[in-house]
């Protein structure tokens, strides 16, 4: 078992680990709008959080050598599900439509800094 945690999540200083690798998965921690290095959500709603989750995924997944091509299972939080399709428009966005994850979803209030979603996801490590 391996416990990742980059420069910038180390100065987090955060409860929990960035992600987590066992075996040939890696797991990572659910991820928030939040601005790279900060506790501070990226202003503009719904829309620019799911963008800026999206890539802090991505950039953990480049961290480790893995991009969206590698996730196989996300965890969608958010905050209001009537805003559902408006999440799904850019989540799409960041997969190819042959090889989208297996999912989850559903709808939960107090998520951390006040964010409207939060996305963990799974990735396969090992290359076929």
């Amino acid at each position: 078992m391996q416990f990742i945690n980059s420069l910038a999540a180390k100065a987090a200083k955060l409860p929990f680990s960035q992600a987590v690798r066992v075996g040939d998965v890696l797991y990572l921690s659910g991820q928030l709008g939040n601005e790279p290095g900060t506790l501070k959500l990226v202003p503009g709603g719904l829309e620019a959080e799911t963008r800026q989750t999206m890539d802090n995924i991505a950039a953990t997944l480049e961290e480790n050598g893995l991009s969206f091509h590698d996730v196989f299972k996300c965890t969608v939080m958010l905050a209001d599900m009537s805003r559902w399709a408006d999440f799904n428009k850019i989540y799409l966005t960041y997969f190819d439509p042959d090889r989208l994850p297996a999912r989850s979803a559903f709808g939960a209030n107090g998520l951390a800094l006040g964010a409207q979603v939060e996305l963990e996801c799974c990735a396969y490590v090992g290359k076929p």
